[in-house]
């Protein structure tokens, strides 16, 4: 099954690639697990989980009761690096209205905030399970790098997006993730270009991806029934039938798809 990790500069968009993804995904008939690992997590809105509820979450990162139970040893400032994660995604994954599975893991604080060593520890293997040993479709919405992942787990990526506006800087952003993919073992990284509005933001897009060897999977365009459901807190899955911005999304899924059925195709050919 699908392993999809989506990166970018923040404010790009890539919540809303994450989420619509995933509901394409559960409307299919698959079974979706969509995992919030941004620093400001709201994936849950875009799920059209109700914002009261997506209030209460608490990430995974965060619980410190979670963290010591799965970590402490008798032996101050050691660590276990080794415990089942399973138990942790039945008791803290949400049900969204569209049918995906949401687990919120939330990031790891900086070092000045204090020792992160067994949060860092249960969200790599909490990533590494998800990614390598669950047989269902994961969507991982991610920061702006690979940080979480330990290179084994990188490696069974099977494809990053990295979502960019037309902005210089969100470009050159894509483009350093993408050497950071590789270096880490995403072999499949492409750019989704969103919030397209004109000729002239296409054009910068294309000829950039052109320019820098980048692989451009889609341009999404703009859509104000897209920013006006975010506005209000409503899940833009909620107007899959008449945005056109939703639609490109999930055309994005449909290509997705296919490239797994290649993928799966050439290694038993």
């Amino acid at each position: 099954m699908l392993k999809i990790a989506v990166s970018g500069k923040g404010g790009v968009g890539k919540t809303l690639v994450s989420g619509t993804l995933a509901g394409y995904f559960a409307q299919k008939g698959y079974k979706v697990m969509a995992i919030d690992a941004d620093p400001s997590p709201n994936l849950a809105l875009t799920l059209g989980i109700p914002v009261e509820e997506a209030n209460k979450i608490v990430p995974i990162s965060e619980n410190a009761e979670l963290l010591d139970k799965k970590t402490r040893t008798d032996y101050p400032g050691v660590y276990k690096l080794h415990f089942t994660v399973d138990d942790i995604i039945e008791e803290n994954g949400m049900q969204s209205p569209y049918g995906v599975n949401l687990l919120v893991m939330g990031t790891i604080k900086s070092a000045g905030s204090g020792c992160a060593c067994g949060a860092n520890a249960v969200v790599r293997e909490l990533l590494r399970h998800l990614i390598v040993d669950r047989d269902e479709i994961v969507i991982v919405d991610m920061e702006a790098g690979v940080e979480h992942m330990g290179r084994g787990t990188a490696s069974q990526v099977d494809a990053m997006l990295v979502v960019a506006d037309s902005s210089r800087k969100s470009l050159e952003i894509a483009k350093k993730l993408k050497i950071f993919a590789n270096q880490a073992g995403i072999k499949n990284v492409y750019i989704v270009g969103n919030r397209v509005r004109d000729a002239e933001e296409k054009e910068l897009i294309t000829d950039f991806t052109q320019k820098n060897d980048l692989s451009l999977l889609a341009l999404i365009p703009y859509d104000d029934t897209v920013v006006k459901a975010d506005r209000v807190g409503e899940a833009p899955l909620k107007y899959a039938e008449t945005s056109e911005g939703v639609k490109a999304i999930q055309s994005i899924g449909e290509k997705l798809l296919q490239l797994d059925t290649k993928s799966a195709e050439s290694e038993t050919s």
